[in-house]
This record gives C-alpha cells, structure tokens and sequence, in this order.
C-alpha cells in the first residue's frame, strides 16, 4: 500500500508528501476484502493521522502476522515521521505488531534512551524496549562502529540473542533495513516460526548487500542487489 509519495535518489530524499487516508483506507479495503493475508508489513507512515487508519485497520482485519519497522529517518539522514507521529506509533500501532524492527537512532527516539554503541550496551536497552508492549522486538546494530560484523539483537519474553552477519564495505545500503522486515514478513507468511523467519531474513540481507556492487547505481547510496545470484540454505 502506498502511504506516502517521497522524491528522492540515491543522495537523499528532497520531499515526502503524504497521502490522504481515504485513499489509504480504500487501499487497504481493497486488498483486505479480496486477499487472503499471511502477514503484513507495515513501513514508512509519515503522520499520525495514516498510523491511526492503519492501527484502526489491523485491528478490524486481525492479519495472521504483523511486522512494523517504524521508519524515522532515511539513510541520508532525511527525517521521514513528523515528531508529533511518534507518540501515536507508541500509542496505536506498535502494540499491534509481531515484531517491531528497529534501528539504533530509531530506538532512541522510541525510548528517549542513550545511543548504545556496544553489543553490552545493546543488552542493557532490553527492559526499555520491553516496555513499548511488543511481543518482540528486533534491534538492529547496523548503526555500531563495528569493522568486523553487524549484531542485531531478538528480544522476545523467553530469551534475547544476537544474530550477527559479516559486515561488508559498500556504499550501496539504500533500502537495507525496509528489505530486512520485508523478508521477515515473507518467511513469515511462508509459515517459518518467528526465530526461523528473523535468521533467514538477516541471511537474505545480508547476501544482498554483499552483491551490492553488483549495481552501479546514481551518485549516492545505491540499493543493495535483491536479485543476487547466490544460494540460501533454507530447511
């Protein structure tokens, strides 16, 4: 569904316009109405008036399996949410969701906490994420100076655990995070078990920024390569 018009390129996001919720409403009406839904993804929403409709709206068609990434800013550093939008991210949405999916800047919007810059100081952010309500919560550590490889850390109420992946030097990371839940919700609807659906989405990821230089693509940060030619173990 689109909920925002945004012009951009690969060196930013010049403007974002949203779209009226009436039109949100009817797209979502729509497909609800026609489509057997597995599992939702809900992405950049730009104001409280859209993430109001699409709470209302969840709740109304109760898809199977909800992931929300709760878009804030853009790789170039363009603010995407209007400030007044996060307190109803918090409020109507968020507690609607599977698994929220966070970046390090984003999670500190959500929580008003320090910048954790360690994989320790990531494990310390755990009882204030839990208090935004969400039965799981994956907070992305693309954002720490790590040379090595990127840690992400799942939260659910039985355990917390780091899934880390090679960290690979490209300027081709346009898209990484919206790409990560999108193959959340797609391992998901597959019927993976959310665990299994978190580690193969963090595999696709993962290959697909490794194939980024694959592109040539504008000026900027281009987009990582989701059509890669590569293998993926999935059992």
């Amino acid at each position: 569904m689109i909920t925002a018009i945004t012009a951009q390129n690969t060196m930013g996001v010049n403007a974002v316009f949203p779209i009226p919720t009436e039109c949100v409403a009817a797209q979502l009406d729509a497909v609800f109405s026609d489509l057997n839904i597995q599992a939702v993804k809900i992405g950049m929403l730009a104001d409280r008036h859209i993430i109001r409709l699409v709470a209302e709206k969840i709740r109304q068609y109760a898809p199977a399996k909800v992931v929300l990434d709760p878009v804030m800013i853009s790789t170039s550093g363009h603010a995407l949410l209007q400030p007044d939008a996060i307190a109803a991210l918090k409020e109507h949405l968020i507690p609607l969701a599977d698994i929220v999916t966070p970046n390090i800047p984003e999670y500190v919007a959500l929580t008003g906490m320090p910048i954790p810059n360690t994989e320790n100081e990531m494990i310390s952010s755990v009882e204030s994420l839990k208090a935004l309500n969400c039965p799981a919560i994956l907070l992305k550590g693309g954002h720490l100076q790590n040379e090595s490889h990127s840690s992400d850390l799942l939260i659910t109420p039985q355990f917390c655990e780091f899934i880390r992946s090679k960290r690979h030097s490209t300027r081709n990371t346009h898209g990484t995070g919206c790409t990560l839940s999108s193959a959340i919700a797609s391992y998901l609807a597959q019927g993976h078990r959310l665990h299994k659906a978190v580690f193969l989405a963090k595999q696709y990821i993962s290959q697909a920024i490794a194939h980024a230089d694959e592109l040539s693509v504008g000026q900027g940060h281009g987009p990582v390569n989701h059509f890669f030619a590569g293998h993926m173990h999935v059992r």
